[in-house]
């Protein structure tokens, strides 16, 4: 028994706490969605580990697709706009939101940074309800950021072949709010020895709902597939 502390209460109130601060973010994520249902833009939170090639993906997207249909990207890292600046190379208007010690992004952070993007935004000529996809890439991690709705229409989880076939069993609660997801790196896939199958199962397994691509962004295999399960017209 714990003599210096009462036990019994830290777990109730820690409990209540993060209740509280869900629920916070819950109001701040419908506020979101309302205001982008206003504007008629379907808006896409993106998660995954680091490193998984979200960045990546998201320039070939903007290459590929973007230069004839208007997108932007609200980047979250906890420092450094090294992501924002790839992206507005590759020609998208990008922001990055800068977490600091933050393992994720919240409703409200999102909601702050759209006046910022709308003045980016207005340098283009465009309106946020111009753009025919808003992407949300999320801090990379796929603990935290699976509980925080962000106002999106929907959810993509993006999945490396690097990452481990059973990656989907030891992180459930990421795949399984996912309407797609994303098998990235599959070009070498086989030089590592990857079983796609079995991935393919194991997210199955866990995220029944989800429609699965598979995708490399170097080569730009799958990024029909991709825009197909978004219900975004295919690049001509």
């Amino acid at each position: 028994m714990c003599l210096d502390c009462d036990c019994a209460g830290s777990a109730p109130r820690q409990v209540v706490l993060e209740r509280r601060l869900l629920e916070h973010n819950d109001d701040h994520a419908a506020h979101n969605r309302r205001h982008f249902a206003a504007a008629g833009v379907p808006v896409l939170n993106v998660l995954s580990s680091p490193g998984s090639g979200k960045t990546a993906l998201l320039e070939r997207l903007a290459v590929e697709w973007g230069r004839d249909h208007p997108m932007a990207v609200l980047v979250g890292d906890l420092a450094t706009d090294h992501d924002a600046r790839r992206l507005q190379a590759a020609g998208v208007t990008a922001l990055q939101i800068s977490t600091g010690s933050g393992c994720h992004l919240e409703a409200a952070q999102v909601h702050g940074a759209l006046a910022q993007l709308a003045l980016q935004l207005g340098r283009r000529g465009l309106e946020l309800a111009d753009l025919e996809l808003l992407v949300i890439e999320n801090v990379g991690n796929l603990v935290c950021p699976a509980a925080f709705d962000l106002g999106e229409s929907q959810r993509l989880v993006l999945l490396s072949v690097c990452e481990g076939e059973d990656k989907p069993l030891k992180y459930p609660a990421s795949f399984q709010g996912a309407d797609v997801v994303v098998i990235s790196k599959v070009d070498v896939a086989e030089v590592l020895g990857v079983d796609l199958a079995l991935l393919k199962r194991n997210l199955e397994r866990v995220a029944p709902r989800a429609r699965i691509v598979q995708a490399s962004a170097r080569t730009g295999e799958g990024l029909e597939a991709l825009l197909e399960a978004l219900a975004l017209p295919v690049a001509a």
